[in-house]
C-alpha cells in the first residue's frame, strides 16, 4: 500500500488515511482555538524571511519542515527560523519521493538531513511514503507529521480566492495546515498566508508549533 493522493482527493481523504495510518500525526487534539501552521521545502533565502515577517505580524509560530540540502546552503536563514521561536522538522536531505526510494536509502537520507537540524519531527515529501518506510522511521523515534489541510499553494495558475476559501472552510481547532516556503509556491503563499492569519486571528485563534 502506498500513501499519497491527488490534491483533489486529499482534502476528502483524511478520515480514510488516518484510519489506515493511525500511527501518523494528522491533527493535534485541541479543546481550544489552536492552529498548527507548517511550511515545507525551505529554507529559502528570500521567501522564508518574508514568511517569518508575516508570522511576526500576527504573533504566530509555525513548524518548518526543511530540506537538508537547503539548510546546508542557507544556514543563516535556518538559524533565523530558530531564533524567532519556530520549530523545525526533517523533510529528507534531497526531497525524496518515498514510493521510488528503497526503505534503507530513504532512512539514510533522513539521517543525513538530521545532521543539519535537530528534530525528530518528520514529514515525507509529496506525502509519499510506504508502510515499510513508516515502520523504519518510527523505530528510529521519528514522529511522522502529515496534515489536516493542504492549502494547494504550490498549484500554478490556481484561483487564489478559491484556495483561500477552501483552506478556511476546512480548518478547525487542532488542524495542521500545509504551506510551502518555495519559489514555486511563492505567489500563492504571499496571497494566502496573511489573509489566512488575519481571518483566524480575528476569531481568536492562536498559531502554535507542533
Amino acid at each position: 500500500m502506498r500513501l499519497s493522493l491527488p490534491f483533489r482527493m486529499k482534502q476528502f481523504s483524511l478520515i480514510f488515511s488516518s484510519f489506515f495510518f493511525p500511527g501518523l500525526t494528522w491533527k493535534i487534539p485541541s479543546k481550544t482555538k489552536n492552529i498548527f501552521l507548517t511550511f515545507d521545502d525551505g529554507p529559502h533565502p528570500e521567501i522564508t524571511p518574508k514568511v517569518l515577517n508575516i508570522l511576526d505580524a500576527y504573533d504566530a509560530k509555525a513548524t518548518f519542515f526543511c530540506v537538508g540540502e537547503n539548510v546546508k546552503k542557507h544556514q543563516e536563514t535556518y538559524r533565523e527560523i530558530i531564533s524567532r521561536g519556530h520549530q523545525t522538522g526533517n523533510h529528507t536531505f534531497h526531497h525524496l519521493k518515498g514510493w521510488s526510494t528503497p526503505a534503507k536509502a530513504y532512512l539514510n537520507d533522513v539521517v543525513k538531513c538530521s545532521k543539519h537540524l535537530e528534530s525528530m519531527l518528520f514529514r515525507p515529501p509529496y506525502g509519499k511514503i510506504t508502510p515499510l518506510q513508516i515502520n523504519t522511521l518510527k523505530k528510529e523515534g521519528f514522529n511522522i507529521v502529515m496534515w489536516s489541510v493542504l492549502t494547494g499553494d504550490y498549484k500554478i495558475n490556481a484561483n487564489q480566492k478559491k484556495l483561500l476559501k477552501n483552506a478556511i472552510k476546512r480548518t478547525q481547532p487542532g488542524s495542521i495546515i500545509v504551506f510551502h516556503d518555495s519559489e514555486k509556491a511563492a505567489s500563492n503563499l504571499m496571497y494566502l498566508l496573511p489573509r489566512f492569519l488575519e481571518h483566524f486571528a480575528k476569531k481568536g485563534y492562536l498559531f502554535k508549533v507542533i
